[in-house]
């Protein structure tokens, strides 16, 4: 039986994750959290499936020598080509399609459903599929932004930032013209532009954060599982990268921005 108090691994390609990390923060504040960030093979996105996989595995057993009662895969990517599946054993997994999927499902009005990512989750159509399962009558519009992902990497973020809004508005003005409702960040490096998205989409449309949502759904299945840690106490938060840890952090404040009290431990690794 799997011990409550071991803690939570998250992975991403890069700091993306960390939208998954601070949902985990809020919502399980005394939970241990080990994340993996492989900085130094930024992005997954632009790479062959068979690359993929084997950059996940590598993943995978990173955190496995932590012992962890769960991995969240918080890249969108690597969720896409394992459509759900691992092989973690006797541990919880969950990767980011089916929580987004569901937040796009409950919270679309006229069923018009936009999703952005990676051009390997896009060509997948993992979200959807897995949309479609949920609610057959969906009119499902999809566009791969392989630059969004560099520009977070690299800090170009801002409302004020030109390219980040010329490129925005290349991107997200057909989907806006299809009078979607909803979209959602297929790729958890978005959020953190996401006040360029919502300037670009309007008012009228909801964003869907894929790692947000996947932490509210990781809280939703350890608890199921009684495998929530007793409350009393702070978590640790112990963060890897494998490339600069000098702007893995500068980058990781702006996606953990707002946290209080929150000690950042972050340490470079190689994987093998």
């Amino acid at each position: 039986m799997t011990d409550k108090n071991r803690a939570i691994g998250v992975f991403d390609s890069g700091v993306g994750g960390l939208t998954a990390v601070k949902e985990l923060i809020r919502l399980l504040p005394q939970e241990d959290i080990v994340y993996l960030g492989d900085t130094a093979r930024v992005p997954y996105g632009t790479k062959s499936r068979e690359t993929i996989l084997r950059y996940a595995e590598q993943d995978f057993d990173f955190l496995r020598k932590f012992g962890v009662k769960m991995i969240i895969s918080a890249c969108g990517t690597v969720s896409s080509v394992l459509a759900g599946e691992s092989d973690f054993g006797e541990g919880l997994y969950t990767g980011v399609i089916r929580p987004a999927a569901e937040a796009a499902v409950s919270t679309t009005k006229n069923g018009r459903i936009g999703i952005i990512g990676t051009s390997a989750t896009i060509r997948s159509g993992s979200y959807k599929n897995m949309i479609r399962t949920m609610m057959p009558d969906a009119v499902v519009f999809e566009k791969a932004c392989p630059m969004f992902v560099p520009l977070v990497e690299n800090g170009y973020i801002s409302t004020d930032c030109l390219p980040c809004v010329e490129i925005a508005k290349e991107y997200l003005l057909p989907l806006r013209a299809e009078g979607i409702d909803t979209l959602i960040l297929g790729c958890t490096h978005y959020p953190i532009i996401s006040d360029v998205i919502s300037m670009v989409m309007g008012k009228g449309v909801s964003l869907i954060s894929s790692g947000g949502e996947a932490g509210k759904y990781a809280y939703r299945m350890l608890q199921e599982n009684g495998l929530l840690r007793d409350s009393g106490g702070r978590g640790k938060v112990t963060l890897y990268c494998t490339d600069s840890v000098e702007l893995f952090r500068e980058n990781a404040e702006h996606f953990l921005d707002g946290l209080d009290r929150v000690e950042l431990k972050i340490q470079s690794c190689r994987l093998e």
